[in-house]
């Protein structure tokens, strides 16, 4: 990045070419140069703000960039040539440059403008983010997520705006940086790209755009509608003058009288098992679970429980996974659990199709959360575990009563020995969880467990129920505890975070080919990872590249509600563009050993015989793929 010929050429103008500029010379300039302006604040937001919300505040900074009152004539520093001979694109940038380091600085107390959600502009019902790139965008975009903001700025302005290392200072110091040389040094530390900060990848007003999870935004709509027409009618909220817990808790009020409902909610009818009965039953899922905790006997806890579970207030905080109904239970549910976890009094419930979690402050003051899972059908590995609470960054499971011992792991190191867990009647000892993590993926921790029947995985996405990780060919996959399962993981441990939230029972991860590369440096990895859920739709699949000895794999397609990869068709064929070290792209595709031909369409025109596909290609160009298997019938690729 220190390249003493990019330096001179960019070297600042005289000192003369600095002066102010009117406001609507600025509006001028932002219309022309928008486009770069929102990458450049896209570029250097944090990456753990998330995608679309880094989207949203990037045109936000760069909107809110022009001086307000139409007749200030804002001061201009000296510019460069080029671009940076217009003054009032430099102090447009600047202006972007400065909003986005402040989102980016830790602060205490009340956050600053920029560092909340954007109040304009909203998308409701729609999440936005860039379209996706391939390895190499993929590849920058984790080394950019290891800078600080700082340095992410001085990478953007020296690859992007192709600013020299003191006119790079000048601009960090002028946005408060207290460390402009460590900043610029860091930044060093990464290749200069320039072609790939161009590429759609990072650019926010190239968007797709996705639907965000309809049947909770119904949900919670009709949650809202009830909540205000019960306000309406009783007109206060049923809780102890004082702001304790009243009999009901947070529940809103009575709005029934049905003899059943309310036999439903009697803490003296709740289904409670012998510790012994797992035993002897002839199944292993949540029906057996013993009523665990030392507040199983707290009749007043246990009524708030069920009253909210039935009818949630206002001021309860509800969610469910998708395809989870949020309705009260039909009868009397089963006690699994009820104690305090951290700082608050939880109650969980069964009643043959959800899990239902309600928890309270202890100190009584309001906050009441309600949470519901569906887990109809589970048995075994996915009934041995379930969230209790999370709390800084960790998070505690209680167990099934056939485990025997538990422990965590790091996935994505899988010859490294797991540390085993504390149990006290059948609770965890704290341990991280990737759910909580920040965006940058440098580690996963998962649960391991042992019983009589093995060792299992499950990792926390984020839902009541930890999701099974599971290794092999569909149909015929293992357990991942096993060091085959481990090593197949590895690499592809981060990509479980697509899956957060998604009501994902189970994830297997399958190695499908093993694709000689062109320039002979080896065999590229192709893995197919499929996330399966508790409703049967909105399965995930995900066909994965990983060049030889990459840290870690690159998505390259995606399947919803696909069939590929799974127990129903375990067939999958994929492709991607890669460029080789000689600075040639390829085409590369390939499927499971039961390909016979792949061809390619569209910007590359290419056929072979077996499970992979080699063409020369050229850098963008996009291509359909089909192949057929050895019994002749048709497959597509995932997209």
């Amino acid at each position: 990045m220190q390249s003493q010929d990019v330096a001179q050429r960019h070297a600042p103008a005289s000192a003369g070419a600095s002066g102010p500029v009117d406001v609507e010379q600025a509006e001028a300039v932002l219309v022309e140069h928008y486009p770069r302006l929102v990458r450049i604040a896209y570029l250097v937001l944090p990456p753990g703000l998330g995608r679309s919300r880094r989207v949203l505040t990037a045109h936000a900074l760069a909107q809110r960039a022009l001086p307000r009152g139409r007749g200030q004539r804002p001061a201009i520093p000296a510019q460069t040539a080029g671009r940076e001979g217009d003054p009032g694109y430099a102090f447009l940038r600047e202006r972007v440059l400065c909003a986005a380091l402040e989102a980016a600085r830790p602060r205490k107390g009340l956050p600053r403008l920029s560092q909340l959600p954007p109040l304009l502009p909203q998308v409701w019902g729609l999440r936005l983010f860039p379209r996706s790139g391939g390895a190499d965008e993929l590849t920058l975009d984790q080394r950019l997520s290891a800078l600080s903001g700082p340095a992410r700025a001085a990478y953007v302005l020296h690859g992007l705006e192709k600013l020299s290392d003191t006119e790079i200072r000048g601009l960090l110091t002028t946005a408060g940086v207290d460390d402009p040389g460590g900043a610029l040094a860091a930044a060093n530390g990464v290749p200069t790209q320039p072609a790939l900060l161009s590429s759609p990848e990072f650019d926010p007003c190239l968007l797709q755009a996705r639907p965000t999870d309809l049947m909770r935004r119904r949900q919670h709509t009709k949650a809202a509608l009830a909540a205000a027409a019960a306000l309406a009618v009783c007109g206060a909220l049923v809780a102890l003058p004082s702001g304790g817990w009243g009999p009901d808790g947070a529940a809103a009020p009575a709005y029934a009288g049905n003899p059943a409902a309310e036999a439903a909610l009697d803490p003296a009818r709740l289904v409670r098992v012998s510790p012994a009965d797992w035993k002897s039953a002839a199944r292993t899922d949540f029906s057996v679970w013993p009523a665990r905790g030392p507040l199983t006997g707290d009749t007043g806890l246990l009524r708030r429980a069920l009253a909210v579970w039935a009818r949630p207030g206002a001021t309860v905080r509800v969610s469910a996974t998708p395809g989870t109904q949020t309705g009260g239970p039909a009868g009397p549910p089963q006690l699994l659990y009820a104690g305090q976890v951290d700082n608050a009094r939880v109650v969980m419930f069964y009643d043959g199709l959800r899990i239902a979690r309600y928890a309270e402050p202890v100190d009584g003051t309001q906050g009441a959360a309600l949470d519901l899972a569906r887990v109809d059908g589970a048995s075994g590995a996915e009934a041995s575990a379930l969230v209790l609470g999370r709390a800084d960054g960790n998070v505690r499971y209680l167990t099934a009563p056939w485990v025997r011992k538990a422990a965590s792991r790091d996935l994505m190191k899988p010859d490294s020995a797991a540390t085993p867990l504390r149990l006290t009647d059948g609770i965890t000892a704290p341990l991280a969880s990737p759910a909580l993590q920040p965006g940058s993926c440098t580690s996963w921790t998962v649960l391991q467990l042992t019983d009589a029947s093995g060792t299992r995985l499950a990792t926390d996405l984020g839902e009541l129920v930890p999701a099974h990780l599971t290794a092999g060919r569909p149909g015929s996959d293992g357990e991942a505890s096993g060091a085959d399962g481990l090593r197949a993981w590895a690499p592809f441990a981060c990509s479980l975070q697509v899956e957060r939230s998604a009501g994902v029972s189970s994830v297997n991860a399958w190695t499908f080919a093993g694709q000689p590369l062109p320039d002979g440096t080896g065999a590229a990895e192709w893995v197919c990872t499929r996330a399966e859920t508790w409703r049967g739709d909105g399965t995930g699949a995900l066909a994965q590249f990983r060049t030889p000895g990459g840290p870690v794999g690159a998505v390259v397609a995606k399947g919803t509600d696909a069939r590929a990869c799974g127990p129903r068709d375990p067939h999958v064929l994929a492709g991607v563009l890669w460029k080789s070290a000689a600075g040639h792209w390829y085409l590369l595709a390939a499927g499971d050993k039961d390909t016979a031909s792949i061809q390619a369409g569209g910007g590359v025109t290419a056929a072979g015989q077996g499970q992979f596909l080699v063409a020369r290609a050229k850098q963008g160009a996009r291509a359909s793929l089909k192949g057929a298997l050895v019994d002749g019938t048709e497959i597509s690729g995932l997209r």
